[in-house]
Parts: C-alpha cells; structure tokens; sequence
C-alpha cells in the first residue's frame, strides 16, 4: 500500500512557510505605513496594497485595523531575528554571561531596526498603540525573568535575585540611553552593544570571569 503521508506533510510545511511569508510582508508594510504616516493615516487597503495582498488577507491574518497594531510589534520583534536569539541561547547554555551578550546584542538590533517604530508607538496619542509598546516592553522582562529563574544558585550576584535582575537589566539597555548614545553623543551601534554588555554582566553574575559551562 502506498503511504502518501510524506507528500502531505511537505505540502503543510510549504502553507506554513507560505502563511508566515504573509504575516511578515502583512507586519512590514503596516509599520511603513505607520511610520510614514502614522495610526489616523494608515488604512487597512494601503497595507493590503503595500504587502501585495488582497485586503481580505490581511483581515484573515489581523483581524481588522486594531489587529494591525499587533503587527507593528511583529515587525519591530522580527527585524531583531528572534530565532537567532532562541538559537544562540541554546548554544550558549551554561555560560551565563554569554547568554546576556546574546540578550544585550538582540536589544541592540531591535533599536538599531525597530527604534522609530517604537518610539512612534510610545508617542502616539492612541492608548492602545502606547499600550502595545509596554506590552513589548513587558515580554521582554517575562523572558529575562524566565531565563534567570532557570540559572542555578549563586549565578546572581548575592542578594540580587531575579526580579531585581530583570530591573538592572531594564534600566541600562533603554531605547532611552540608545537614542542618546548614537543620535546625539556619537557612539557607534558596537560601542554601545560593548558597554551595555559589560554593564550587566558585571552587575548581574556573581562571578562573571567564570560564568561558562563547568
């Protein structure tokens, strides 16, 4: 009997490579026109037509143009190659300091692609647009908080424990200290990215000289 299980599997993994081609094109074209145009100027027909997509997609996909809010996030957290970082922290398992360059070096890249776009949305006068920004914002903590919960005993500095090393954390690598760092003080996207992982390694791991796999 033949078994066509295979040509089936394959078909699903090309409509899901082909669903999340959509989503990204959908997420990129919704913040272009958000940026350019901001939240009263973008339609739901310009991203459809920017993205290369009927506007029933982009319904199908967002839900309506509230749901787009949603998509501006998307292509703010996809600029920064999440599954980079999932990779990489992966890789680096066990070695703690490593992991919080990889962490440090994904806030770089999302302020380097992303930061207009999040500091469009934190300024917008819609509550719901400056809401999705702390929304990121929020996500971003919940999976530091995860990450350092999950480290052993003494890999925080003593007395420190994770909460208060998720604020640490959130109190040196701010699109803040970004913007002023590189628009107005000059530093380059790498010195930058060098110092902020300097900071929090040497304020959040006990002993970061010796911080990788035993």
């Amino acid at each position: 009997m033949s078994d066509d299980r295979s040509p089936r599997r394959y078909e699903s993994l090309l409509r899901t490579a082909q669903a999340d081609e959509t989503r990204t094109r959908i997420a990129q074209a919704a913040r272009q026109a958000f940026v350019a145009r901001g939240w009263a100027g973008t339609t739901v027909r310009d991203v459809a037509a920017a993205a290369g997509v009927s506007v029933p997609t982009v319904y199908a996909v967002y839900g309506n143009k509230k749901g787009l809010a949603t998509a501006l996030m998307d292509a703010a957290d996809l600029a920064a190659d999440p599954a980079q970082v999932a990779a990489d922290l992966g890789a680096a398992d066990g070695d703690h300091a490593r992991q919080l360059e990889i962490s440090v070096a994904f806030d770089r890249r999302l302020y380097e692609r992303s930061g207009d776009l999040l500091r469009a949305l934190r300024e917008a006068p819609e509550p719901e647009l400056a809401e999705l920004a702390r929304e990121g914002a929020r996500r971003g903590d919940h999976a530091r908080l995860t990450a350092f919960t999950s480290w052993p005993a003494g890999t925080l500095r003593e007395g420190l424990d994770p909460q208060r090393a998720v604020d640490r954390y959130a109190a040196v690598c701010t699109l803040e200290a970004w913007t002023d760092l590189t628009a107005h003080r000059g530093w380059t996207p790498d010195e930058v990215e060098r110092w902020w992982a300097g900071v929090v390694v040497h304020e959040l791991l006990d002993d970061p000289g010796t911080a990788g796999p035993t």
